[in-house]
């Protein structure tokens, strides 16, 4: 919920700067081809630390809603990601956008006794315990064991 609530508000900073259609979840790996250039998707994959299946199907994405496009790499086998005049439009203000987003996130937690970075590490520790399917799949047993007593 929280961050349908962020992202809810980041599209509305979109639409104000007249950046209609942009996912939040995209800006990320556009300002990594604009700082990089054109990459393949396992390249990109790697530097925004996902893995190949979840960008290429955002990739995909992507480029049907205009904001990539895939052009033919250096040996002809492989194709790269590249930005497209419509996001070399706009990733001025994505970059700029990217840094005011950073910077209120810092305020929140100046705001707030537990940092938010820390929220996510310890979840992120406490998954590596023992994974959210494993917790699910543990209530769901305990949950028909109890209709079956």
């Amino acid at each position: 919920m929280l961050q349908a609530a962020l992202d809810a508000d980041i599209a509305r900073i979109h639409s104000g700067q007249r950046v209609d259609g942009l996912k939040p979840s995209f800006v990320m790996e556009l300002l990594r081809l604009h700082a990089c250039g054109p990459m393949t998707i396992a390249e990109l994959a790697e530097s925004v630390q996902r893995t190949h299946s979840a960008l290429s199907q955002k990739v995909a994405a992507m480029r049907e809603a205009g904001w990539v496009e895939t052009v033919v790499g250096d040996d002809a086998r492989t194709r790269k990601v590249t930005l497209t005049e419509k996001a070399r439009r706009v990733v001025g203000r994505l970059a700029a956008e990217w840094r005011a987003t950073e910077a209120a996130l810092a305020e929140l937690e100046d705001e707030i006794p537990y940092p938010l970075s820390r929220v996510v590490s310890d979840i992120e520790q406490a998954l590596e315990r023992k994974s959210f399917h494993g917790r699910v799949a543990e209530r769901l047993a305990e949950a028909e064991a109890e209709d079956h007593a």
